[in-house]
């Protein structure tokens, strides 16, 4: 049987309930995630996505803010009423990160990196697990048992697609994972089209089909102006499009007998 995690919020995921997710890479400036996070609520989505630490393959890219970043997710929560979920990147900033998320991310670079997550297991707050970039579905489910061994039962999993050998997309984004996922464990699924295909134009198709294959959610990345953003701008949404996105989910969403999760304890 499917769980349901629960955020503070009272917002469901999993079951009957679908969620969205939205926001930038990575937190830039004040002004830019409080622009998104009206955005996004306005739109429909019920999380505020941003990183604040940022893992990257160069080390010359940016980095993300770091703390002020995390104080710039809060502001936007306060503003919004939008619960946050940021990237968790290494125990050195755990304790910070724990207290600023409502929802704490372990990226698909350290899926395997299994002190860290024993660590987000002990904390105790709800889990973004995301697969790694060539980990099996099997190697998924067992990164999410180190959490669930430590108690922490509020795990969400998410496919964000794997590494593939033709270039016309970033990554092979593997739907397949969300029947399969949801044949083999009680854990909610999302999926991230974003980095998925890494293309603006692919994610609103890719997200339609991640509703119909039965995610219980979509992470989505959103830019006010993707050109000038610090990292992943290719696969950011204008606000405009996530609009369009919410819009063309809801409907297939409801053709499938499930409901999209309406902002809980936002601002009216």
């Amino acid at each position: 049987m499917q769980k349901n995690i629960t955020l503070g919020t009272g917002l469901q995921i999993g079951g009957d309930s679908f969620v969205v997710m939205a926001g930038p890479c990575a937190v830039e400036t004040r002004e830019r995630l409080l622009a998104v996070a009206d955005a996004v609520l306005a739109a429909g989505a019920v999380v505020l996505r941003g990183g604040a630490f940022k893992p990257r393959t160069s080390p010359f890219a940016f980095k993300g803010l770091g703390v002020p970043a995390l104080e710039i997710l809060a502001e936007a929560r306060e503003q919004t009423g939008l619960p946050v979920v940021t990237e968790l990147l290494d125990s050195t900033h755990a304790e910070l990160v724990h207290e600023y998320a409502d929802v704490v991310q372990i990226g698909a670079r350290n899926m395997q990196n299994y002190s860290l997550l024993k660590h987000a297991g002990r904390a105790g707050k709800p889990v973004l697990l995301k697969r790694g970039l060539s980990a099996t579905i099997q190697e998924l489910l067992l990164s999410a048992e180190y959490i669930l061994a430590e108690g922490n039962r509020q795990v969400i999993l998410c496919e964000r697609g794997v590494r593939g050998f033709d270039t016309a997309t970033r990554n092979l984004f593997d739907l397949s994972a969300i029947p399969v996922v949801h044949g083999l464990s009680h854990l909610p699924i999302l999926a991230d089209p974003s980095h998925g295909t890494g293309h603006r134009d692919m994610v609103i198709p890719m997200a339609r089909a991640a509703v119909a294959a039965g995610a219980d959610g979509l992470l989505v990345e959103v830019h006010p102006n993707p050109e000038r953003a610090l990292s992943d701008g290719a696969q950011s949404l204008y606000p405009e499009q996530f609009e369009r996105l919410m819009r063309e989910t809801r409907i297939i969403v409801e053709a499938i007998g499930r409901r999209v999760a309406e902002p809980a304890g936002a601002r009216a």
